[in-house]
């Protein structure tokens, strides 16, 4: 299958491109400032921003698959206007698309989100996300819209870092024990959307851990798989703070589990110190 991985240079786009390619797909990965260097992986420049980019590399590529992984928290044109554009290429192609959305859809209010919860999001990039959701459905209506919480790995993702940087004294912080997510890991993740991909799924799936933690104690699970002193992580809550967003979002990925071979393990699990 020739499979096209738009934000292939991110956290979860350099995921997917290497287990695309390990299960035998022809991976072609897009990249905004800098290609990495995956073995079997063919590297594009593409910018969502541009219309004609977007056309042009689907021309090129011919993809029978096209996942929407980039990630501009900040950028309105490529995360909503430029989703819309990739929808509509990718449709005009007739290639299955699965777009990559995220629990910022949610205002928090009701806490608990399931497939069918109607998306209320008070910041920018919530906002953004919705509104590309809700043309991806209307334009591609067998496409699969991936909504996704806090994505962790083993040790390179932004959270990971920054508490290793807490951890070490490089950084001054805290971690609020108010803001809880459902955090996934990014190979079960990257696992389940490639499944999802190749089966005649369409619509709202949600890709969560089963766990709901708040940030300090994720924090603490990374402190104790990796050795260091969860000690040096300093609580603190959110509510007050002037950082923006809502606090407690738990997607609720029962349904899609279901569904799927691939078992979406929650942080308590895939953060369990080995003995």
């Amino acid at each position: 299958m020739r499979t096209l991985i738009v934000g292939g240079s991110g956290f979860l786009g350099r995921e997917l491109s290497q287990q695309a390619s390990a299960s035998g797909h022809a991976v072609t990965a897009t990249f905004a400032t800098r290609a990495h260097a995956i073995p079997g992986i063919r590297w594009v420049p593409m910018d969502l921003r541009h219309g004609e980019e977007i056309a042009q590399v689907l021309k090129e590529t011919e993809p029978d698959l096209v996942i929407n992984a980039a990630y501009r928290q900040t950028d309105w044109a490529a995360t909503a206007d430029g989703a819309i554009r990739l929808a509509m290429a990718a449709t005009r192609h007739g290639s299955r698309l699965v777009h990559v959305s995220s629990d910022a859809v949610f205002s928090g209010a009701e806490v608990r989100y399931d497939e069918t919860a109607l998306p209320d999001p008070i910041t920018p990039y919530g906002a953004a996300k919705a509104a590309a959701e809700t043309a991806i459905r209307l334009l591609a209506p067998s496409a699969v819209i991936a909504r996704t919480s806090l994505i962790i790995g083993d040790g390179s993702s932004a959270h990971e870092q920054f508490v290793h940087d807490l951890a070490s004294g490089r950084r001054e912080g805290v971690l609020f024990t108010d803001d809880i997510r459902c955090p996934v890991h990014v190979a079960d993740l990257a696992a389940a959307i490639l499944e999802l991909a190749t089966s005649r799924h369409a619509g709202v799936c949600h890709l969560a851990g089963s766990d709901a933690v708040n940030r300090h104690e994720l924090g603490v699970l990374i402190a104790h798989r990796d050795g260091l002193d969860p000690c040096a992580l300093t609580a603190g809550r959110r509510i007050g703070s002037g950082f923006p967003g809502a606090l407690d979002v738990r997607l609720d990925s029962t349904r899609t589990q279901r569904a799927l071979r691939t078992t979406l393990r929650g942080a308590r699990d895939f953060l369990a110190r080995e003995r």
